[in-house]
């Protein structure tokens, strides 16, 4: 019974799937103590960042368009944002045309955080991918492919 195996790998190693999930883990333990530092959580930068990057391309950004653009789900980006309001990091507001709609801006504290945010999470970033070297592009590029599967 012991020499009986259910899984198709001889080695974990040669499950990609099981790499990912060794390799998340170990970036967002990263991540977490970065941004502990600054009191904020991967998925607060995150929306904090795609609110940042909306602001520059666009005159109103929503709610919705920071949930579709991190591509998180809409309750949990709602909640996130009022922890982030409670912070006074962002302003929240009725949209002038959607009563649906919330309208979502950073304060000068939320961007100043976020500019910090940004140096640390991009710090991270440089150093546990530098072992790919030239490989970077690459990564990124297969990385894309896979999450266009949807």
């Amino acid at each position: 019974m012991k020499n009986e195996t259910v899984f198709s790998f001889r080695q974990p190693e040669e499950s990609s799937g099981y790499l990912l999930w060794q390799l998340t883990m170990l970036w967002q333990r990263k991540m977490k103590a970065g941004l502990d530092k600054l009191d904020l959580t991967h998925t607060q930068f995150v929306l904090l960042a795609a609110l940042q990057w909306l602001s520059q391309h666009q005159e109103v950004v929503t709610q919705k368009d920071i949930a579709a653009h991190a591509n998180v789900d809409k309750m949990m980006t709602s909640k996130v944002i009022r922890t982030l309001q409670a912070k006074e990091l962002i302003r929240r507001q009725e949209h002038e045309t959607d009563t649906r709609a919330k309208t979502v801006a950073l304060t000068p504290a939320g961007a100043a955080l976020l500019k910090d945010a940004l140096r640390v999470v991009e710090n991270i970033d440089k150093h546990f991918f530098s072992l790919l070297e030239d490989g970077g592009q690459t990564f990124n590029q297969i990385a894309l492919k896979l999450l266009k599967q949807k």
